[in-house]
């Protein structure tokens, strides 16, 4: 009952976001909001959630591991789309998309539901790692051809975020320790952050074109998605003896829906951005069921 009302309330401000856009449409801009979460909020978010707790090797190792399945999944699902695809655009997101997951808009917000505020700085390391991933891995696979090391390199360093993320490392290796003072009014821009980011993420749902769904495409991303990269995270977070909250953190953040991100680099590199906005709304969708089976099968 407690992980339906978690869920739920964590869908409610997905549903929030839908229903804006649905009634208000061009009024309700999710870009300007993207703009605001991206340059403000976000890295209160981040800054806040990376000094909540010390650093130890349990933070730095739970970012490594993530990175790790990353990385063989990024393989497989790459050895296995040119077997089953000859398009190229196709390729791409079949390798891609299923590896760029909600790290941020979902997964930190859930990480709190599911674990409480412990969560928070093991799920704020690993979106920052999720950034640099979707800027490096992602860019290349969605523009293929059209990509420059050096632009995408330098669009990472744009970000605030990145700033902010590395600000705060220093900060907590240090040994330095926010005031009362300030750490309450930086709690409340980081718990408005998550309720943006699942608005904007509703409204992004909202913009999804069923027609002309490619069903091959779907079955190789929700099979990737919900199959093997759980066998993938199994085995390797079986390999490290993990605290029961690290593995299970891990666990979620490698398992959470498709990231919004994908359909903003497929729009921006014409690789067919439809269809991917239909692979995030489905995956979510699936994402509502399949965590029950995660909590009562996968997690410790």
């Amino acid at each position: 009952m407690s992980l339906i009302l978690s869920l739920g309330g964590i869908y409610f401000f997905i549903l929030i976001g839908y229903l804006s856009k649905k009634f208000f449409q061009e009024k309700m801009d999710e870009k300007t909001l993207v703009l605001f979460s991206i340059y403000f909020l976000q890295p209160i978010l981040v800054f806040w959630g990376l000094t909540t707790k010390e650093i130890d090797t349990s933070v730095i190792s739970a970012s490594f591991i993530f990175m790790l399945v990353v990385f063989c999944a990024l393989m497989i699902s790459f050895f296995l789309s040119n077997i089953f695809f000859t398009n190229q655009k196709d390729r791409s997101i079949a390798t891609v998309s299923s590896i760029v997951g909600n790290t941020g808009n979902l997964g930190i917000p859930l990480g709190i539901a599911l674990f409480g505020i412990d969560s928070i700085i093991y799920t704020s390391i690993i979106n920052l790692v999720n950034v640099f991933l979707v800027y490096v891995i992602g860019v290349y696979f969605y523009a293929r051809g059209n990509f420059s090391a050096s632009e995408s390199i330098k669009s990472i360093f744009k970000l605030p975020v990145i700033w902010f993320g590395l600000l705060a490392i220093g900060f907590n290796y240090l040994g330095f320790k926010l005031p009362k003072e300030i750490l309450f009014p930086m709690e409340m821009g980081a718990y408005t952050t998550m309720v943006i980011q699942l608005a904007i993420f509703g409204m992004y749902l909202y913009g999804v074109v069923y027609k002309e769904i490619d069903w091959k495409l779907f079955n190789f991303v929700t099979v990737m998605k919900f199959m093997l990269i759980p066998l993938i995270s199994i085995i390797v977070l079986n390999m490290f003896e993990l605290d029961d909250l690290v593995y299970n953190v891990i666990l979620l953040e490698l398992l959470v829906p498709l990231a919004v991100m994908n359909v903003n680099l497929a729009s921006l590199y014409d690789c067919k951005p439809t269809q991917v906005a239909f692979l995030i709304f489905a995956t979510s969708v699936i994402f509502l069921f399949y965590l029950f089976g995660v909590v009562e099968f996968l997690f410790r």
